[in-house]
């Protein structure tokens, strides 16, 4: 019984990806065909095939710039969860805090990375730690804002009940409310990892050592096209593993979103 309802939910979730399998299929054969027929310029558009050919011969030197952005990202990405989520508790908990910090997260948020890398050059120089803190700085936001909102919207009778039973506060805190607004802050976390490797690789582009930053600062200054697309193809690959791993994270800390569902919502 258990083996025939996880086989159908493996059915299902097959079912679901076949639109996007067609979409993806059916755009890298007019992308192929387009340039192929087209006679476009390689130094304007590569195809598909130019951009798995250049992929697997330069692999041995994009794979050790991945690796460094690779470290650069889940690092920071790591610093930027753990940090947003704090910040968020801090914002909920304290009234002067949420009006002396969150305009300053706001504008934080506002300046483009461009205006502000050149301060993390002077202060870290070229170095790997410059990159993390960048990406830490600029992926907390939406985790810390969907933590606030997230708290917000417990209801109270949550609190409630705690207490009732002898809780304290600050247990009702960590062991309640956070649970329950966990959903809402995997959201944030969801939003922060999208572009946490396009953030680093930004960053190593302005300035840095190594990293696909530097991969695509090169490609770009040879006119090689194939070879930015190859950077790209593999930020879009790291970014898709990250989200896949931030979903399984929160499968197994919380279970099933349909787990949460009230069951007597349809009665």
């Amino acid at each position: 019984m258990a083996e025939s309802h996880v086989q159908h939910k493996l059915l299902g979730m097959a079912k679901r990806r076949i639109p996007t399998l067609i979409a993806v299929i059916t755009l890298l054969v007019v992308w192929e065909a387009w340039v192929r027929l087209g006679h476009v310029p390689s130094t304007m558009i590569a195809a598909p095939s130019e951009i798995a050919q250049a992929t697997v011969e330069t692999w041995p030197t994009l794979w050790p710039a991945t690796q460094v952005t690779l470290l650069e990202g889940t690092v920071g990405f790591l610093l930027a969860v753990a940090c947003g989520i704090l910040i968020g508790i801090l914002l909920y908990c304290s009234r002067v805090a949420n009006a002396a910090l969150f305009p300053l997260l706001s504008a934080a948020q506002t300046m483009p990375l461009i205006s502000i890398a050149p301060l993390f050059l002077i202060w870290f120089g070229f170095e790997v730690s410059g990159k993390i803190v960048i990406v830490a700085v600029f992926g907390l936001f939406p985790i810390a804002v969907q933590t606030v909102r997230g708290l917000e919207a417990v209801p109270q009778f949550y609190s409630d009940v705690a207490l009732t039973c002898g809780a304290t506060r600050a247990w009702t805190l960590w062991h309640v409310k956070l649970r329950v607004a966990a959903r809402q802050i995997y959201g944030g976390i969801r939003v922060s990892a999208a572009y946490i490797f396009a953030t680093a690789t930004t960053a190593e582009y302005l300035g840095a050592r190594k990293g696909l930053g530097i991969w695509l600062q090169a490609a770009y200054n040879s006119f090689r096209t194939p070879l930015i697309f190859s950077a790209t193809l593999v930020i879009i690959v790291i970014t898709g593993i990250l989200m896949c791993l931030v979903n399984l994270s929160e499968r197994l800390l919380l279970g099933p979103a349909d787990a949460d569902a009230d069951p007597d919502a349809d009665q």
